[in-house]
């Protein structure tokens, strides 16, 4: 695989949990492409990022009965704001893509409704939500965390950072690039985990000590990643010099998978201490045409077999305790084992003011 192909198709599917953080528009008119109104055919609406194997679905398609229509709707920011305003007459069944940052916003609309899906007994408790409504099923999580590029590190003889204070240490002085806030999935999980780790009264003094320290801010996570990153595509073609990225904890697992031919370890690297756990739901939507098959869809998404499938297409975790991490992750890109996370309410309740507060902090 050329390094070009690679790269496309690692911006487009380690992402993982998508581009974010678009403000609800105020009036749109419904769209006509809705589902198809066949009761043997399913829709399910997601974001750019949704990858499945093609066996996996079909092997649904022939135990279901049911034909999956996959309607993809831009990112998840964009994605979850047509669904709000579209939501009197849905362009399909299911959601998939809605995570904990838009998690509010979606059910404060209205944009599901009630279902406990099969398997929902299996999922970790550390994921469940509205467990008393069932409006939204968990499928996937996913750690932002800075990556850092090993060649670098060794060729300076430099360590490398361990936690968010030492990204503000001098020694890593204009190393750092990170995402818009206001337009990248992973931009704002690494300012919600900032406000997570250092509290409403301390997290805007740390980004000014960052903004200090020469930290470089891009609009989204494939410029960051693919162009300023020094540590992207193995190292083989990197444009950047910036050697330190917010990205996600699967990026190095993405980097052995789509490297030809395959090191024996991974080229970057995972701060652990600066992750911000994100988990991705899916759920019925409000006014679907076709809610038996939406149940089902729902069902299958759960199953040890999709679950199973995700980890090495959207590179994602599953959320259920039956379903196995495939080696790659195990070994290059495992979980954070303390990350920082923050409950849906209190995202919903400031997250506005936060990325407002960030934009006239670090952009102006």
């Amino acid at each position: 695989m050329s390094t070009t192909t690679t790269s496309k198709r690692f911006a487009a599917t380690a992402v993982g949990l998508s581009l974010v953080a678009l403000p609800v528009l105020s009036a749109c008119g419904s769209s006509d492409a809705g589902a198809s109104g066949d009761p043997k055919t399913v829709t399910l609406v997601t974001h750019d990022s949704w990858v499945v194997s093609k066996s996996v679905l079909k092997d649904f398609e022939k135990r279901s009965g049911y034909t999956v229509r996959v309607l993809k709707d831009g990112d998840a920011g964009q994605a979850v704001n047509k669904a709000i305003l579209t939501k009197d007459n849905p362009q399909g069944d299911v959601f998939f893509g809605v995570d904990n940052t838009l998690l509010s916003r979606a059910l404060d609309n209205g944009l599901f409704q009630s279902y406990e899906a099969k398997g929902s007994d299996g999922i970790d408790r550390q994921y469940r939500v509205d467990q008393d409504k069932h409006r939204v099923t968990p499928i996937d999580s996913g750690d932002i965390c800075v990556n850092y590029d090993k060649a670098y590190f060794s060729k300076h003889k430099l360590a490398p950072p361990t936690s968010f204070d030492d990204l503000a240490d001098p020694a890593y002085k204009n190393l750092l690039v990170t995402e818009n806030a206001s337009t990248s999935s992973p931009g704002l999980g690494f300012l919600l985990g900032t406000a997570a780790k250092y509290g409403d009264d301390q997290w805007q003094g740390y980004w000014k000590k960052l903004k200090a320290n020469g930290v470089k801010v891009v609009d989204g996570w494939e410029q960051a990643y693919n162009d300023e990153f020094s540590g992207s595509a193995g190292g083989k073609k990197a444009k950047g010099d910036r050697p330190l990225v917010v990205s996600y904890a699967s990026s190095p697992p993405a980097e052995v998978v789509y490297a030809d031919p395959k090191p024996g370890t991974a080229p970057t690297g995972v701060v652990d201490g600066t992750c911000f756990r994100q988990v991705e739901y899916a759920g019925l939507l409000s006014n679907a045409s076709n809610t038996k098959g939406g149940k089902a869809l729902l069902d299958f998404l759960l199953t040890k077999e999709f679950q199973e499938d995700m980890p090495l297409n959207m590179f994602v975790y599953p959320v259920t305790d039956t379903a196995k991490v495939p080696e790659e992750f195990t070994k290059f890109g495992p979980q954070a084992k303390d990350p920082e996370t923050l409950a849906p309410a209190k995202i919903a309740a400031d997250r506005d003011q936060w990325v407002k507060s960030w934009t006239s902090l670090v952009l102006k």
